[in-house]
Formats: structure tokens, sequence, C-alpha cells
């Protein structure tokens, strides 16, 4: 990823961070699951967390909660949110700004990783993956959400039907994700769909603006004006709905 898009990426999210809980509910849940997920985990009476990508806090009040004698690292690209998951009372822990697919740890430090839909932000995923793994210590796992390939279709059909190309990332399939777990010793993967009505395209427009996820895939210009109205009547002639497609990966050191 070049360093104008993660900065981008960074102000956008930045942008969101006070505002960001009130537009958030399908993340709200899919937090709700990874906590799920690592909460199966045997983690020793005081580990060694790492989470990447706090946002506002949804992962870490669950994790926190889990457990709450955990040397807890909290990180997130994004300043501003850093600062607004760190000001929760309920939570203790060390918070600072990390960009997660390159985290400036060496060796075998955390019990476990986790992260809720922010690998979708990283543009070597599986290069990520591999230095966060080589963070797990033995037993240790990583567990996170990233958004599939399925998410936002019927944003990016709006678009066909125009004859437009969509600024939306290409996501990974499952059958992708799963093929990334293949040289580890021990993982799995499986996905979910969230669908979300909206009512009209200038609702999810302003949803997506309202959750910092508005920087294109890199090289992507934004559609003219008058196109932008054409795609958004395209997308509710559909339905204006949008598919939030997650996939949700464990992968654990042996």
């Amino acid at each position: 990823m070049t360093d104008k898009r993660t900065d981008r990426i960074r102000q956008a999210f930045g942008a969101a961070a006070e505002g960001y809980e009130d537009s958030a509910d399908v993340q709200r849940i899919v937090a709700e699951t990874v906590a799920m997920l690592a909460a199966q985990r045997r983690l020793p009476d005081n580990p060694r967390i790492l989470e990447v990508g706090c946002g506002t806090g949804f992962l870490t009040r669950h994790i926190h909660a889990q457990w709450p004698q955990a040397d807890l690292t909290v990180t997130d690209l994004a300043p501003e949110m850093v600062e607004r998951a760190s000001r929760d009372p309920r939570l203790s822990g060390t918070f600072f700004t990390m960009d997660g697919q390159w985290p400036c740890f060496e060796g075998q430090w955390f019990d476990l990783i986790v992260s809720s839909l922010a690998f979708q932000w990283f543009d070597d995923l599986s290069g990520a993956l591999e230095r966060l793994f080589a963070l797990l210590r033995p037993g240790g796992s990583l567990i996170f959400s990233t958004m599939a390939e399925r998410s936002f279709g019927e944003w990016r059909a709006a678009h066909d039907v125009c004859g437009l190309v969509s600024g939306t990332p290409e996501y990974p399939s499952l059958m992708a994700l799963r093929a990334m777990l293949d040289g580890y010793p021990d993982g799995a993967a499986f996905d979910e769909d969230y669908i979300v009505e909206f009512g009209s395209g200038r609702a999810f427009l302003t949803h997506l603006k309202a959750i910092g996820a508005t920087v294109p895939v890199e090289g992507r210009a934004p559609v003219s004006a008058a196109a932008l109205r054409r795609v958004i009547r395209a997308f509710e002639d559909g339905g204006a709905r949008a598919t939030y497609h997650v996939g949700f990966v464990r992968v654990s050191r042996i």
C-alpha cells in the first residue's frame, strides 16, 4: 500500500471516530462474533493479547471483559480511533497507533491476536498474516474478521448497469481465505452475510462516510456527479440494500 493511500485511510477513519458507533451496527455484531471465537481458546492466566484495528473499541471491550487480567495491547492505524477507544474508563491496557500489517514487535510475544474488520485494508493480506503469526507464542491464536468477496455486490451491480466500474475494493473469497491457511499447522475459516436495508443510495453513501470506508481501490478515480446520480438510481431500483459478506479466520500455533 502506498504511503499516500495509507494516509487517506488513516484520515478517513480518524474523521469518523467520534460518530462511528452510531452507524456501525454490522461492525458491532461482527466484533461480538470475533470475541466469541476468541473466548473458545484456552489462554494462560495472564495472557498477552494484541488487538489490531481497534476502532472505537467494540472488540476491545469484549476482550477486556473476558480476560480482565490480560496484558492488553490495543492498536489502530488512526490515532483518533485509538484515543476514542482508550477513553473508555472500563478499559485498561496499552494503546497506541500502529499499521497492523507491519507490527512493531519481534519474536513470539502474544498468546492471542484479534482483529475485526480491519484486514480488508491491508494491501498484502497473506504477508500480514505471516508477520502476525510469527508473533504468536506456542498455543497462541490469531483470530480476525475481514470483508469478503460478495460485500457491497449490490453497489457494484448498480455501477455495472450504468456501464461503470465501482471503486469498491476487491475482497477475497472464502476459498481464497482458506487457501491462505494451507501453510499453517492449524487454521479454519467460515463466512457470514449481513444484509442491510438502507432505503436509498444517499443513505448508503452516508453510512460509508460515517464509518470511514470512503477510500476507493488504488488508481480508481471517483465518478462524476451525474454518473453517481445514475448509480444511485440503479442501486435504489435494485432494492437499496447492501450485503456485508464477512470472512472469519482463525490460525493457531501448535
